[in-house]
């Protein structure tokens, strides 16, 4: 949809419904998409290019601030896709406006930096514990990563052939442990009033 600026990007929304009033004005219903710089906490590094968040603000607009026809993909289908393509998009958290919250609130990470997956970002999987790893954090640049045939991360590659022949492969579930957690804007609030008293307690 158009925006309200010329310099700034289409708006993104899902049309929920079209009515024409009684002088055969078209309007829309409108749920809007947020783009990650137009949440509460901003851009972050695990947020792709093409990212969207389904917020919970509805809205009625004029037919004729459409501009056209996008896809908003589910982020497994977007990681499928052989080409983006201008229109195309993808959603993997719902965003509440008026807290900043999301759902769902926590994401599983990877590689030895513990970040969220990032489709923008070429990624390779270890052999052995079958995590996925970036390039640069293994000391690789992205050209040498996309020669490789096979992969081992450090901590299975020091690990002794008979003692992993012997234990098996690790299992590749995410664990518990290894989630991102997004705090909405009145948690983050919350946190930094107790780090506030426990830096007046300690003084």
């Amino acid at each position: 949809m158009r925006p309200s600026e010329s310099e700034k990007p289409p708006y993104v929304a899902k049309v929920e419904k079209i009515e024409v009033d009684h002088r055969n004005n078209v309007r829309v219903k409108v749920r809007w998409y947020y783009r990650p710089e137009e949440s509460i906490g901003g851009r972050r590094l695990f947020h792709g290019a093409k990212e969207l968040f389904l917020s919970d603000h509805y809205d009625v607009q004029s037919a004729h601030t459409i501009e056209g026809k996008c896809i908003v993909h589910s982020f497994k289908n977007y990681t499928k896709l052989e080409n983006v393509g201008a229109e195309d998009y993808f959603c993997r958290f719902e965003y509440k406006a008026a807290t900043g919250a999301f759902t769902p609130d926590r994401v599983a990470v990877y590689c030895k930096c513990e970040m969220p997956y990032n489709p923008d970002d070429l990624m390779v999987q270890c052999d052995g514990c079958k995590d996925w790893f970036h390039p640069s954090c293994m000391g690789m640049s992205t050209e040498q990563a996309k020669m490789l045939e096979h992969f081992l991360c450090l901590d299975c590659d020091s690990e002794d052939d008979a003692k992993r022949s012997s234990n098996g492969y690790p299992d590749s579930t995410i664990s518990e442990s290894k989630v991102f957690r997004l705090a909405s804007q009145e948690e983050t609030f919350h946190y930094c009033l107790v780090l506030q008293t426990e830096e007046l307690q300690f003084r």
